[in-house]
């Protein structure tokens, strides 16, 4: 998908501040069990056809208005994704200004996930 000069310019300019996470890291993060909300950021249809197993659907439009009655500890470890990490990206930012201190966006996406024939459901 090509997007739009002003939205990739948005996104440009949270990147410097938020932390991102590689495909690579979520699978081993999953893969230890380690304690962390994963959250799909994408839009109903998308988590509808198929997800990342044991993420939370908390759409790019609304995360920011459920986020603290779903996860009130602002520093629970928080990895979102979206369907290149462009959303992603933003909302991070998003939830960074609200007060959540270990937000990562996963660089890549959806769309890196399932080049790397990563599991999902």
């Amino acid at each position: 998908m090509k997007h739009a000069a002003a939205f990739l310019k948005l996104v440009e300019e949270v990147m410097p501040r938020i932390r991102e996470i590689s495909a690579d890291d979520v699978l081993a993060l999953l893969e230890k069990r380690h304690t962390f909300t994963l959250i799909d950021a994408r839009e109903d249809r998308e988590w509808q056809a198929s997800r990342i197993k044991g993420a939370v659907h908390m759409a790019r439009g609304i995360i920011e208005r459920d986020i603290e009655n779903a996860i009130p500890d602002k520093g629970t470890k928080l990895v979102l994704y979206c369907g290149g990490g462009y959303r992603s990206a933003l909302s991070a930012d998003s939830l960074q200004k609200m007060g959540y201190t270990n937000v990562f966006s996963m660089a890549g996406g959806w769309r890196e996930w399932c080049e790397k024939n990563y599991p999902k459901e």
